[in-house]
């Protein structure tokens, strides 16, 4: 009988509430494109089927663009805004479902985003100190 802990979960999940797919809680980082420019905003969960971002300026419901974080770039369409003082949130739907193993990226670059930019940070004094460019 093969160990559970290395199999690969099923990618047809049933849905959960109203959800297509599991989301998994993050908040990193992330790009979102459209035909008006790049926006520079936090992907707060992300699931197969689409994700929520926070952003200083939501756009309107039906606005498209290129979602785009550990080196992926998926396809998304605004179908929720919700707004506050300070900015606010955009739920997207994906135009195609994300496999299983690119939701699995993105979870391992948000694990190893500390890392990497405490790598970089270090990397920077370095150079300051010692004169390099």
């Amino acid at each position: 009988m093969p160990d559970p802990a290395l199999t690969v979960p099923n990618t047809d999940i049933a849905p959960i509430g109203r959800r297509a797919a599991a989301r998994l809680r993050l908040s990193i980082p992330v790009r979102f494109t459209t035909i008006y420019g790049t926006y520079e905003c936090i992907l707060l969960d992300l699931s197969q089927t689409g994700a929520r971002i926070a952003l200083a300026n939501p756009m309107s419901a039906g606005m498209g663009g290129y979602l785009t974080v550990a080196q992926l770039e998926m396809f998304g369409e605004v179908v929720r805004c919700q707004r506050s003082g300070d900015g606010g949130v955009n739920a997207l739907a994906f135009d195609a479902p994300l496999p299983h193993g690119a939701v699995v990226r993105v979870r391992h670059h948000a694990d190893t985003l500390h890392q990497r930019e405490s790598a970089e940070l270090r990397d920077q004094v370095r150079r300051w100190v010692t004169g390099e460019k």
